[in-house]
């Protein structure tokens, strides 16, 4: 006979599912991943770490850090003057003068661009390196928020994999209970295959999910630049938290996304203030040098002399519609980044909102999914100790074994969600 006092205890054991409390936060310019939770198995591989490593290894954090580099770069090539012109001339019909004839020419020039020029061109590209910054910043958020969202897949993947198993070993349970039931003619071979077939649907269900980690495990590798098939481990239970963290909607002026606008808006200005300095005079500075042979038949003190000619020259720019238009360009990509700063805020404010506002359904849909999930059960311990009078409807315990299934499976889909959401306003905020 079986003991179905064990039954239920057993059965007890195997749908509780519970979880450990897990929540980011993305602080300071450089973005070092603060993650706190709960490890329940030392094989488990904690998020900060997978995060570090992301942020150490992955090939378009790097690329940004170049670009970076490049653009820094560019002040040495800008800290530069024209130039320096050297000119040679041979006088093929030598010209005589007092002094004798011109044989060859020998000249050198030099420009200087007006005073603060080169300051303002470093300036200029300075401020491009600046705004070229903010990438590897923003870069960093969404590598950090993509690696989180990847490992809280791959938790509800094991989670839901679990559940799964312990629903197939429930059904041999009850199937174990429908043989005994058949035996003594209160059930009908049909129920046993039913059960049988249940158990096949939910085994389908865990190897196709099985399949689905291991590509979700591919995209968290390629993430940290490591070969697909690098096994990751991931925290064996979450919780859902008690209470939600602050959400600072005040820092979201401050997201790098936007401050980018801000450093490309100071480049243009830079760019004004060095298209007014190119605007200005140049001056040159030259030095000519003629070479005169003696002349044989006269005998004086200047017979031969060469001939030295300092020079000083300038370079007006009397038509200066160029630096006129390069003005108006100025003020009208400046008005047009302003556009697209505040489209920007706009689309982060809404995402912040529905990111808020999913959070919060996910925490009811939990608390729906456990209220749930407790009456559930109060319908199966109802229905095992139907067997006990010797009735017993095993498309009952059927339908409340799919109910079951569906309420553990959407707990897991709650919290997984209210992880990957609260990921989401800590990009925007933190």
């Amino acid at each position: 006979m079986i003991n179905f006092k064990h039954i239920n205890q057993k059965r007890k054991r195997v749908v509780i599912f519970s979880f450990s409390l897990f929540t980011i936060h993305f602080k300071s310019v450089l973005i070092t991943a603060i993650l706190l939770f709960s490890i329940n198995s030392i094989n488990s591989q904690s998020l900060d770490v997978l995060v570090n490593e992301a942020l150490e290894s992955n090939p378009e954090i790097q690329k940004f850090e170049l670009q970076y580099k490049r653009a820094s770069e560019k002040v040495n090539e800008v800290n530069t003057i024209p130039n320096t012109e050297f000119g040679v001339g041979y006088f093929v019909s030598e010209p005589e003068t007092r002094t004798g004839a011109q044989r060859f020419k020998v000249s050198a020039k030099q420009m200087l661009p007006w005073f603060g020029t080169i300051t303002s061109r470093e300036n200029y590209v300075s401020s491009l390196a600046d705004a070229k910054y903010q990438d590897i910043v923003i870069a960093k958020r969404k590598l950090m928020a993509s690696v989180s969202q990847s490992y809280y897949n791959l938790y509800a993947n094991k989670a839901k994999q679990k559940v799964l198993i312990e629903n197939i070993k429930l059904l041999e349970t009850y199937e174990t209970l429908a043989l005994t039931s058949v035996e003594v003619g209160k059930a009908s071979a049909v129920d046993v295959l039913r059960l049988q077939m249940r158990q096949n649907e939910m085994q389908q269900l865990k190897d196709v999910l099985s399949q689905q980690f291991l590509a979700e495990q591919t995209n968290l590798n390629k993430l940290l630049n490591r070969k697909n098939d690098v096994a990751v481990t991931v925290v064996e239970r979450l919780t859902m938290p008690s209470e939600d963290f602050e959400i600072i909607t005040e820092n979201l002026a401050l997201h790098p996304e936007l401050l980018k606008y801000d450093k490309l808006y100071q480049s243009i200005e830079q760019s004004e203030l060095l298209n007014q300095k190119e605007s200005s005079p140049m001056i040159g500075f030259g030095l000519d040098y003629i070479n005169v042979s003696e002349r044989p038949d006269m005998n004086f003190s200047d017979n031969g002399k060469d001939i030295v000619m300092p020079m000083v020259s300038v370079s007006i720019p009397i038509f200066n519609k160029k630096y006129k238009s390069q003005t108006k360009q100025n003020e009208l990509q400046q008005q047009e980044i302003k556009a697209q700063k505040q489209e920007r805020l706009n689309t982060l404010e809404t995402l912040l909102s529905k990111a808020i506002n999913k959070r919060i359904s996910a925490r009811i849909s939990y608390e729906t999914q456990t209220k749930n999930l407790k009456q559930a059960k109060d319908a199966e311990d109802i229905l095992i100790k139907s067997y006990e009078t010797g009735t017993i409807d095993f498309n009952d315990v059927l339908d409340i074994q799919e109910l079951q299934l569906k309420f553990q499976m959407n707990q897991i889909e709650s919290i997984k969600g209210h992880y990957v959401q609260s990921t989401i306003i800590n990009y925007l905020t933190q």
